[in-house]
C-alpha cells in the first residue's frame, strides 16, 4: 500500500511538473514576441488565452522565474510541441510538429494590412529599411525556420571561374514512414492550387501542403501588373525572396519577363532578380506559377568577367560580352532599360528558332520546342545589367535526363536539373553528401579503402569519381578526417560542380564550342 502511495504521489508530483512548465514556455514565448515587437503588452491576454485554447489548457497558474530569451523561437516552440504529443494534441510527426509550431506563432503574426503598412511606410525612407524589417520579421515569426537552415554546409570552392559557392542542404527534415503512409491516404485537394499562390497567407497547413499562418506577403506592381514579394522558407542565400504573380499561370520567359526584372531592380536597386527557365529539365521546380527568385546576394556570376567585348550597332547605348563562365551567358548593359527590353527580346526570340547542328543544338524535335533563356538581371550603380544564359532541354538515348544537363559521370554529387541558383554559381547539393564525405575521408586513411568505398552501399557511387582526383594527395595519410574533407573532398566537389555546370552549357569552352557562340551572336547582330 505504501509503495502504491509513493508511486501515485510521484506521478502527480510528475504531472504537476509538466502543468507548471507549459505555463513557463507559453510565458517565455510570450517575453520572446514581446521584446521582437511581434505584440504589445496589450495584446497579451489574448495571446495567453487562445495559446491556452491551443493546448487544451482549462486554467492559467503565473510562474515567476528568470530565463533567457532565445534569439529565436524554435527551442520553445519544440518543448510546447512535446507537452502537445505527451497530452497527445498532436501526433509525433515532424510535419504535424510543424503544422502545430506554424499555428501557435500564427497567434503572434501581423495581419497582412499591418505589416504591408509599415512596408510602404519604410520603403518611402529607404527600400533597403523595408525589406530589412521584412526579412528580419519573417525570421522572427519563424516562418523562415533560422535554426534548421543553419545546420547547413557552405563554402567556396576555387576555380578557374573564380570561387563558386557549395551548400549542402541539410535544413529539410525527412518524414517517417508511418507520416509518408498517412499522406497517402489523404484525400487530394487543390486549395491553395500550388505552394506559391497568394492563397498560402494563413493556410493551416496539411500533410501534402505546409502550413502557413506565419506567412506574409507584400504586394509590388511589376510593368503595371500586381505581382507579390516574399522571403523564400529556406534561405539558400541571403534574404533570398520569391517575387510570384498574383495569377496561378505557368511560367513562360518572354519580353515582359525582361521588362519585369528591370522595373523590379529599378524599385529594388539593392537586390538582383532571375528567373528559372520556362522548359522542362532546364527549368526550376514549379513551373505551373509565373515567378521569379531575388535577393541581396552576389553570386559568383555576377562577379566574373567579360572575356569578349561585343558590339550591337543597333543599340549603341549597350554595353555587351560574353561573360567568362561554364555555361553560355550574353551580358548586356546600359543605363537605358527599353533598349536592353529590346535586345534581350530580339535575343530570346532568335534563340527560340536557332539550330547549330554541328554543336548539337536543335531548336525543335518536330513541334516540341528546345531552347530558351534564363535570364538575370542586377544594378551596377546607375546601369542597370542583364545576364542571358542560353539553355537547350533536348535528350538522346546516351543522355536521357538531358544533353545539357550534369552528365551521369557527375550523378554521384549532382543529379538533380540546374536551375536558376545552380546557373548563378550556388550549388544546392542533397543531405547524403555530409554523411556519404566523411565515411570516404575516414576509409581513405586506410591502405583498403578502395575495397571499403567499393563495399559500403552509401559510398561505393563515388569510387571512380574519387579515382580520377585521389593520385594528386599524395599525404592522405597524415591528414586528419577534417582536413581530407576540407582540403580535398570539398575542393573536388567545388570542381565537380564546375564540370556539371560545363554539362549544362550549351556552346562548350572549347575552341569549336566558342565559335558557335560566337556564330550565335552574328546572327543577332553581334560584332566583335
Amino acid at each position: 500500500m505504501l509503495y502504491n502511495g509513493i508511486k501515485y504521489f510521484i506521478i502527480i508530483y510528475i504531472k504537476k511538473g509538466e502543468i507548471m512548465e507549459i505555463y513557463s514556455l507559453i510565458n517565455r514565448l510570450i517575453k520572446y514576441a514581446l521584446k521582437n515587437s511581434l505584440i504589445t503588452e496589450d495584446d497579451v491576454i489574448l495571446v495567453r488565452n487562445e495559446l491556452m485554447a491551443l493546448l487544451h489548457l482549462k486554467d492559467w497558474q503565473d510562474v515567476k522565474e528568470d530565463y533567457q530569451i532565445p534569439e529565436y523561437p524554435q527551442e520553445i516552440l519544440d518543448k510546447i510541441c512535446d507537452y502537445a504529443v505527451e497530452q497527445k494534441i498532436i501526433e509525433d510527426g515532424v510535419t504535424d510538429r510543424d503544422i502545430f509550431d506554424t499555428e501557435i506563432m500564427g497567434k503572434f503574426t501581423a495581419f497582412p494590412r499591418e505589416i504591408i503598412e509599415t512596408f510602404k511606410e519604410l520603403s518611402q525612407q529607404n527600400i533597403k529599411l523595408a525589406t530589412d524589417f521584412f526579412y528580419n520579421f519573417s525570421k522572427k515569426t519563424n516562418y523562415i525556420r533560422t535554426e534548421r537552415i543553419e545546420k547547413n554546409l557552405y563554402w567556396k570552392s576555387p576555380t578557374e571561374y573564380g570561387d563558386l559557392e557549395i551548400t549542402i542542404n541539410l535544413s529539410k527534415p525527412e518524414k517517417d514512414p508511418k507520416e509518408i503512409e498517412r499522406q497517402k491516404n489523404m484525400p487530394q485537394v487543390n486549395y491553395p492550387k500550388c505552394l506559391l499562390c497568394y492563397e498560402n497567407v494563413g493556410f493551416a497547413g496539411t500533410l501534402t501542403h505546409p502550413a502557413r499562418q506565419n506567412h506574409r506577403v507584400i504586394p509590388l506592381t511589376l510593368d503595371n501588373e500586381r505581382w507579390y514579394f516574399q522571403y523564400s522558407p529556406y534561405v539558400y542565400y541571403n534574404e533570398h525572396a520569391i517575387i510570384f504573380c498574383s495569377e496561378h499561370r505557368e511560367m513562360k520567359i518572354n519580353r515582359d519577363t525582361f521588362s519585369r526584372t528591370l522595373d523590379f531592380i529599378n524599385q529594388f536597386p539593392h537586390y538582383f532578380i532571375g528567373s528559372n527557365a520556362d522548359l522542362p529539365i532546364v527549368g526550376g521546380s514549379i513551373l505551373s506559377h509565373d515567378h521569379y527568385q531575388g535577393g541581396n546576394h552576389e553570386f559568383p556570376m555576377a562577379k566574373s568577367e567579360i572575356e569578349k567585348e561585343v558590339t550591337f550597332d543597333e543599340y549603341p547605348s549597350i554595353k555587351a560580352g560574353i561573360v567568362k563562365w561554364p555555361m553560355s551567358v550574353l551580358r548586356l548593359s546600359s543605363l537605358n532599360r527599353k533598349d536592353l527590353v529590346d535586345l534581350a527580346d530580339k535575343t530570346l526570340k532568335a534563340w527560340r528558332e536557332y539550330s547549330d547542328e554541328e554543336v548539337g543544338v536543335f531548336a525543335h524535335t518536330n513541334s516540341t520546342p528546345h531552347n530558351t533563356i534564363t535570364p538575370i538581371a542586377r544594378r551596377r550603380g546607375e546601369y542597370f545589367e542583364i545576364d542571358l544564359v542560353l539553355r537547350n532541354n533536348r535528350t538522346d538515348e546516351a543522355n536521357p535526363l538531358g544533353i545539357f544537363h550534369p552528365h551521369s559521370e557527375h550523378h554521384n554529387i549532382k543529379k538533380e536539373n540546374i536551375g536558376l541558383i545552380e546557373v548563378m554559381g550556388l550549388a544546392v547539393l542533397p543531405g547524403r553528401l555530409k554523411f556519404e564525405m566523411r565515411k570516404i575521408a575516414e576509409y581513405l586513411k586506410d591502405e583498403d579503402f578502395e575495397k571499403k568505398i567499393s563495399d559500403d552501399k552509401d559510398t561505393e557511387k563515388h569510387l571512380t569519381w574519387l579515382k580520377a582526383f585521389i593520385n594528386k594527395y599524395s599525404n592522405i595519410k597524415n591528414l586528419s578526417v577534417d582536413e581530407i574533407l576540407e582540403n580535398i573532398l570539398n575542393v573536388e566537389i567545388g570542381l565537380t560542380f564546375s564540370r556539371v555546370l560545363e554539362d549544362a552549357g550549351v556552346f562548350k569552352r572549347d575552341e569549336k564550342g566558342k565559335n558557335a557562340f560566337l556564330k550565335f551572336i552574328n546572327h543577332i547582330g553581334g560584332r566583335f
